[in-house]
């Protein structure tokens, strides 16, 4: 790969971990004013019109099967509906660079799914110890949280069970119908769309006057930026650079997140949450480390497997 190329590939994953750092903070600014039903509905539809509009301009088509609809229909509600409704209700209590940390578990909860669920992708120790370092540094996370009760509890609960949606459909993706990645991602937006239309509808919605220009202008680049332009260079970094140069996001969105909450929107910094990112990013590290065994002097009469 040529240098010129390494540094696109670097500068495409730290404008993707920008763009799905900040969600959170554009989450919180969207649900001063406007309800999370409607939040996740036009950002789901939002992304749909440009997905759609990057398929038709490809000259791709959508398949007509009914097998790969369903597959669209069920990876837009566990990995679209379902997590991004549990995220911005939870952050209706809990700050945006909180939010951002949680989310620091999906490798963690993928990596534990993938051992029952995908062929090759088994554990070892160096992945339990960092799912125990993970699950440790959540625990300091929310400590102060479940301190001080309330309803930022059932917030960082549900935060974290959306963490664990995105792990799940990341397994689901792997034992689904094959597409287009475009022509898969707008699949999956539309059914999302589709899913929501209905519940938005039955929901009460505020006033405009209600609305502040500031919550809208957020919910909109919701859709715009951490839906549809990070779904487009996601795939382009993949079709770059592959699949395990994306990983190295997992390290980037919570400090992303951490930094745009505390800077940009003044949420308090606890030396806990500093302590605690420290120990979630470490175990991310952690679970991808090898053991050279040939280094090691280490012999084995079993295939060595690629953890």
């Amino acid at each position: 790969m040529e240098p010129k190329d390494s540094l696109l590939n670097w500068l495409f994953i730290l404008c993707l971990a920008l763009l799905l750092g900040t969600s959170f903070l554009f989450t919180s600014i969207s649900v001063e004013s406007v309800d999370p039903i409607s939040v996740v509905f036009y950002r789901v539809l939002t992304a749909a019109f440009i997905l759609c509009a990057v398929v038709f301009v490809k000259g791709l088509s959508f398949p007509r099967t009914r097998s790969n609809w369903l597959a669209f229909f069920a990876m837009g509600f566990v990995g679209n509906v379902f997590p991004f409704f549990l995220i911005t209700w939870g952050q209706l209590s809990v700050n945006s660079s909180i939010a951002g940390m949680i989310m620091g578990i999906v490798p963690l909860m993928t990596m534990l799914l993938a051992h029952y669920h995908i062929e090759g992708e088994n554990l070892n120790r160096y992945k339990v110890i960092g799912f125990i370092f993970g699950i440790t540094g959540i625990a300091i996370l929310l400590g102060p949280v479940f301190d001080g009760g309330g309803r930022a509890v059932f917030g960082s609960i549900t935060i974290f069970i959306a963490a664990t949606s995105y792990a799940v459909n990341t397994v689901l993706v792997k034992r689904l119908p094959q597409s287009s990645p475009m022509v898969g991602a707008a699949g999956v937006m539309i059914g999302a769309s589709i899913i929501m239309l209905p519940i938005w509808l039955l929901q009460p919605t505020a006033a405009i006057s209600q609305l502040s220009l500031r919550s809208i202008n957020s919910m909109i680049w919701l859709g715009i930026g951490p839906t549809a332009i990070a779904t487009i260079i996601l795939f382009v970094v993949i079709e770059r650079a592959g699949p395990t140069f994306l990983s190295t996001i997992n390290y980037m969105i919570p400090v992303v997140a951490f930094f745009a909450g505390a800077v940009i929107l003044s949420e308090p910094v606890a030396c806990s949450s500093v302590f605690a990112l420290m120990i979630i990013l470490s175990s991310i590290a952690l679970t991808r480390f090898r053991m050279n065994q040939a280094a090691l002097g280490i012999s084995s009469t079993t295939p060595q497997r690629s953890d």
